[in-house]
């Protein structure tokens, strides 16, 4: 039998044979674009990166991950061969977001995967709180609203507010953002806020919409069906956030809608916009229309031509004998559903016909009491 210490020599000879070959066999390197990807991939926690691991496999060649607040970064030539991209850096710091989201749906193929994060106004204001409230808390944070919200989406104020800013500290909602990525070309497969960023999850599905108007402003017109059938522009209170337009297929798949037929849960709604709605307050600029005589209190709602044409023909050629109305009939009838809707309109438009001078004054009072009962509140 062989001694200890010749079987030790004997091993040790062996290492250092296989030790010459291993250093004979050249090993593959990593590219300077995975050695980027990866530093970027080890600086997340744990619960980001296992959300983004759901979604993306980041060993892929495909996959391209960035950390950038610049769209000159994003360089379609990188993108050839590449089906996704994941970028850490913020959309509210992109400065003019829209053209950032444009050029990232250029680089990506049709159907291409994008990833991207934000901070909401919430976080901001979360942290801004949670050590308690005070009175220069609450100044700060009105000053915040107005030069960051306000400033950005008012036409005088706009090149003050990206000269100074260059546009990097823009304070947004997700259904602003959530919006801008469905306007510019994405759809939505699902957003989730970790430590108070949110993340999304969108897929290509085409370009960016052309001649994008997001209602920003307090109040905006709308265009709508009037008597014998000529368009008109009705006013209303701007109760969602900008760009909420843009998602209404996308919180109906979210969420559905409630026992009235209203969209359940809908996150566009602002803070004041839900008091305005319960007490039809976001109507009262139709007035204006009632004063210029294209409307009156009471009526039909007033229609766009798309929603008008699914109409019943017998309902259209009724409906434009009468100018439309700031309080459609089913607020009396609280009968506020689609079909509801409908039925209430033909049921008003007969009593009209048969008494045209007590019926609207009838609709009003019931309407009124109604809404303030809260057994009904505004579309």
């Amino acid at each position: 039998m062989k001694s200890n210490e010749s079987i030790l020599v004997s091993e040790i000879t062996e290492l250092e044979e296989y030790s010459h070959l291993v250093k004979d066999v050249e090993m593959p390197s990593l590219s300077d674009e995975e050695v980027h990807k990866e530093s970027i991939l080890r600086n997340l926690d744990i619960e980001t990166y296992d959300y983004l691991t759901l979604h993306i496999i980041p060993e892929r060649k495909s996959v391209v991950v960035k950390n950038v607040i610049d769209r000159n970064e994003l360089n379609e030539d990188e993108f050839i061969n590449k089906r996704t991209l994941v970028n850490l850096g913020w959309v509210n710091k992109t400065g003019h977001m829209n053209k950032y989201l444009r050029q990232v749906n250029k680089c990506l193929p049709d159907a291409g995967i994008y990833i991207g994060c934000f901070e909401p106004v919430v976080t901001r204001k979360r942290n801004l709180y949670k050590n308690g409230k005070n009175i220069f808390k609450f100044i700060y944070w009105l000053y915040c609203f107005i030069f960051h919200r306000v400033f950005p989406k008012t036409v005088y104020f706009q090149k003050i507010y990206f000269f100074l800013t260059k546009g990097r500290y823009r304070w947004v909602t997700m259904a602003e953002v959530l919006g801008r990525l469905v306007s510019c070309g994405f759809d939505i497969i699902e957003f989730k806020e970790i430590n108070g960023i949110v993340y999304f999850v969108t897929m290509k599905t085409g370009e960016p919409l052309e001649n994008q108007k997001p209602s920003y402003g307090p109040v905006f017109p709308m265009n709508r069906v009037g008597k014998n059938g000529e368009m008109l522009r009705v006013y209303k209170v701007r109760t969602m956030h900008p760009y909420s337009e843009y998602l209404q297929d996308f919180v109906v798949k979210l969420n559905g809608y409630d026992e009235i037929g209203k969209i359940a849960n809908d996150f566009r709604l602002t803070r004041w916009g839900k008091f305005f709605r319960k007490y039809w307050l976001d109507e009262l600029p139709q007035l204006l229309n009632v004063l210029k005589g294209e409307m009156k209190i009471v009526g039909v709602r007033p229609l766009s031509r798309t929603k008008f044409n699914e109409l019943p023909k017998e309902l259209q050629e009724k409906r434009i004998k009468f100018k439309p109305g700031c309080i459609p009939p089913y607020v009396a009838l609280l009968r506020p559903d689609e079909h509801g809707d409908m039925e209430s309109e033909m049921i008003y438009i007969n009593e009209k016909i048969k008494r045209p001078y007590t019926t609207d004054i009838k609709y009003f009072f019931v309407s009124l009491y109604n809404i303030f009962t809260g057994k009904i509140t505004s579309g």
